[in-house]
């Protein structure tokens, strides 16, 4: 399921789909940042005044954050459901259990 957040001023499109951001299509981020905890916090308040959170490069207005926040929150309550994904879970963790125990 895709979610629309935003259109950038150049016309790209900020997505929700799945557990992820896309702008454009492509990867922007897999999570929402608040402005407050940025590392680049004053140049970010310089260029977006109302941004509250960042996606990736992307900055949201509070309403737009919102959406975005929602959207990743029943994504992951579909995933975490899902039975082919939590089995998925448990191979990836038995990979990396494997992987720390020196058998690869």
């Amino acid at each position: 399921m895709t979610t629309l957040v935003k259109v950038t001023q150049d016309g790209r499109r900020l997505e929700v789909v799945g557990l992820a951001l896309r702008l454009a299509g492509a990867l922007e981020a897999i999570g929402l940042v608040e402005v407050a905890r940025h590392p680049h916090y004053r140049t970010i308040m310089n260029v977006a005044p109302d941004a509250t959170h960042m996606a990736g490069r992307v900055p949201l207005t509070a309403a737009e954050a919102a959406v975005a926040q929602d959207a990743l929150d029943k994504a992951e309550t579909r995933v975490l459901a899902d039975p082919l994904a939590i089995q998925e879970r448990f191979r990836v963790a038995a990979l990396w259990k494997a992987r720390e125990q020196g058998i690869e």
